[in-house]
């Protein structure tokens, strides 16, 4: 089916779980695939494509390499494997999020889908590998698509690529999404790629694509905005349900599992798990409860930067739990040192106080 229109006149179709987007004319392309990535300007066409085989199952393979796989997959979907880039993907193309944004004759257009649910993670988190894997069993999960109505030397599109890099990375660290591998904020997930697109027969040259730049304001906002918005059609990812404790509180390992052991370990009461759970969610999202708990990793995460001191850390902790028990009319808790682990128990301690008070099962 048509996808789109876009300004350059070029097309985006989606079918066969691919998003393709076909050129009108000679393009400038950057590419991050290892698909016939780089940079080049003989492409006709670019691709996004889902390989997972079916909805929660695994991604197909058509070759030994990942390489081959793609060259098959191109022409399969009606492509000339020598003439294109391309990007694979567990995420759903139907949840593709696309925007657009004008400023005289210059347009930008972003096409994302993405999903950071279970390979999200922070640069400089610990790695997987060290030599590349033949046939990699991670396919990428933020995939965009940035074209750029306008003409530019190569060194510009190569900034263009990195102020669209911090554009997703500032979507998902205003999102809050904590890194699966490390108790660091996401900034990505370790397989994502991206095309930048730029229209070689516009009669607009320009020359600059960093934050200054009226070009690099276009790719932040639309870039962003697509971003964000492909997360909460791909996995639900959104301010609304990042408005719960243990969402925030994941990358220090603190569930609803965690609270409910801790919760055994101190009670001898005959409370069903389901009982304790729905009551730990309830609170959870309590406006009160959230707002003081977020503060309090705030804390945790400017002790871990070395922006505040052990004491500094330590004197406002204990004056946010102290001012949570106050509100929930429990009994204030010790925090014995900072570090992750102390003030992860010192919280889960005082959240398992209030859930019992609420159940009348201290």
């Amino acid at each position: 089916m048509k996808l789109y229109t876009i300004s350059t006149g070029d097309i985006a179709y989606r079918y066969e779980k691919s998003i393709v987007v076909f050129f009108k004319g000679a393009r400038k392309v950057l590419s991050t695939s290892v698909f016939n990535g780089g940079y080049h300007e003989n492409y006709k066409a670019v691709f996004n494509h889902d390989g997972k085989v079916g909805s929660g199952m695994p991604c197909e393979m058509l070759a030994d390499t990942y390489t081959e796989h793609m060259q098959i997959l191109s022409e399969r979907i009606g492509l000339e494997p020598d003439l294109v880039t391309g990007m694979g993907t567990a995420a759903d193309m139907e949840n593709v999020a696309i925007e657009s944004l004008t400023y005289e004759e210059l347009t930008v257009t972003a096409i994302v889908t993405g999903g950071i649910e279970t390979n999200g993670g922070r640069v400089g988190d610990p790695s997987d590998y060290y030599k590349p894997l033949e046939k990699p069993n991670k396919l990428g999960t933020i995939n965009i698509i940035l074209v750029l109505d306008t003409d530019m030397p190569p060194g510009t599109l190569a900034r263009a690529l990195v102020t669209c890099t911090e554009a997703k990375t500032a979507a998902i660290q205003e999102l809050l999404a904590g890194s699966n591998y490390s108790t660091g904020l996401a900034t990505g997930s370790g397989t994502d790629q991206t095309i930048i697109v730029a229209n070689t027969e516009s009669e607009l040259y320009l020359e600059g694509a960093g934050k200054h730049s009226k070009l690099g304001e276009l790719i932040g906002k639309t870039v962003t905005k697509a971003v964000k918005k492909a997360l909460s059609k791909q996995s639900g990812l959104n301010p609304k349900t990042q408005h719960n404790v243990f969402k925030r509180l994941k990358r220090f390992k603190v569930t609803t599992q965690s609270i409910w052991d801790l919760y055994q370990q101190q009670s001898v009461s005959g409370v069903l798990k389901p009982e304790f759970l729905e009551a730990a969610e309830s609170l959870a999202v309590e406006p009160l409860m959230l707002t003081y708990t977020s503060l309090y990793i705030h804390l945790l995460d400017q002790f871990l930067w070395d922006l505040l001191d052990k004491n500094e850390v330590m004197e406002a902790a204990e004056k946010i739990l102290a001012t949570i028990a106050a509100e929930y009319n429990s009994e204030a808790v010790v925090l014995a040192d900072v570090s992750v682990e102390a003030m992860m128990r010192s919280w889960s301690e005082l959240f398992v106080d209030i859930v019992a008070n609420k159940l009348g099962r201290a």
